[in-house]
């Protein structure tokens, strides 16, 4: 997917997201070797109107565009974070999950974690594709009809959709980077060691790709 122009990803915001389940995302796509990568990565944020919103860690984000300015031709990935309004009002959120599957069938990657991967199991975008989540539990209880799909990692990458468990922000982070090829195979190797095996001999690989 490399391109001398910039690309943008874009990031579905909404009320009580669990914001540090795309921390790792955000932070490393707006700097190091995936700014220095041809063209490099722009961040936008999606509401589901142009209001303010307020993520569960009481970060409050004014969305770049409202959804329906969304389009996939101008974009190179969705990212869809988990929040209890996923659960608590499905409905509200179908918006959004709506949105997934018309990037899915333009062949634009769609990035899910925690509660959002229920909402693309309720657009039925899980029934074909290999997935993960919280639980199998958690996603039969939507009525979905992708069960024999489901794998028991932390997170899982087929196609153009990742998805990933609410625990496992770090390799959620790591699908993406590799989806988006923001980094080299040393350096997103490095990158995994250091976030999520805390080993600080990847720091010196980090390092190294880091200077000019």
């Amino acid at each position: 997917m490399s391109s001398s122009r910039t690309r943008t990803v874009h990031v579905a915001v909404y009320d009580h997201m669990a914001d540090w389940e795309i921390g790792h995302v955000l932070a490393h796509l707006r700097s190091g070797e995936a700014q220095r990568r041809p063209g490099g990565v722009r961040v936008a944020t999606v509401g589901m109107g142009d209001a303010p919103v307020t993520t569960m860690g009481g970060l409050t984000v004014l969305p770049d565009i409202a959804l329906p300015q969304l389009k996939p031709s101008e974009s190179s990935m969705l990212i869809l974070p988990g929040a209890d309004t996923w659960d608590c009002a499905p409905e509200a959120m179908s918006p959004f999950s709506s949105a997934a599957g018309i990037f899915l069938d333009t062949g634009v990657p769609v990035a899910a974690i925690c509660g959002a991967t229920a909402g693309l199991a309720r657009e039925g975008l899980l029934d074909d594709r290999a997935h993960t989540s919280a639980a199998p539990e958690y996603l039969l209880a939507t009525g979905y009809a992708g069960f024999r799909h489901y794998r028991d990692d932390l997170a899982v990458t087929d196609g153009d959709l990742i998805t990933a468990n609410p625990i496992a922000p770090v390799e959620f982070a790591r699908e993406i980077f590799r989806l988006l090829d923001v980094y080299s195979p040393r350096v997103l190797d490095a990158w995994y060691r250091l976030f999520g095996r805390h080993d600080r001999d990847a720091y010196t690989v980090l390092a190294e790709a880091s200077r000019p």
